[in-house]
């Protein structure tokens, strides 16, 4: 089954990180990518650019609204995503907590929806 792992990010725990432990700690996980994307577990994984360049489109009422940034209730922002291949949640689970920003943030760990159940469903 695939898993989504959500990777979100604390602005402040990031500047709190010595001189060069991200650079480091990126490092590690680029290294650790590499691996799992040639094991097969690791199917796509992107990093965000920060949550300044985002704009959020809202359509109410017919009318379109563009707006500056996630806008998000939380301090803790999305930075990126790993996309994998796990055997059950658990295995999710320990993947994610192998990354090293659930350290300076947060990951969340979702089941992908089978789409081919959905479209065969509805009809698509």
């Amino acid at each position: 089954m695939q898993y989504l792992l959500l990777v979100y990010t604390d602005p402040d725990l990031l500047g709190a990180l010595p001189d060069g432990q991200f650079d480091t700690m990126m490092k590690g996980c680029l290294e650790k990518a590499d691996d799992l994307q040639r094991a097969g577990t690791l199917k796509s994984f992107a990093q965000l650019e920060d949550a300044q360049t985002a704009r959020s489109v809202r359509i109410r009422n017919g009318k379109t609204r563009v707006s500056d940034g996630p806008f998000a209730e939380t301090k803790e922002l999305l930075g990126g995503f790993n996309l994998i291949e796990a055997d059950s949640i658990e295995d999710a689970i320990a993947m994610a907590a192998d990354l090293p920003w659930a350290a300076t943030g947060c990951i969340e760990v979702r089941p992908l929806r089978d789409i081919g159940l959905v479209r065969k469903r509805v009809g698509a």
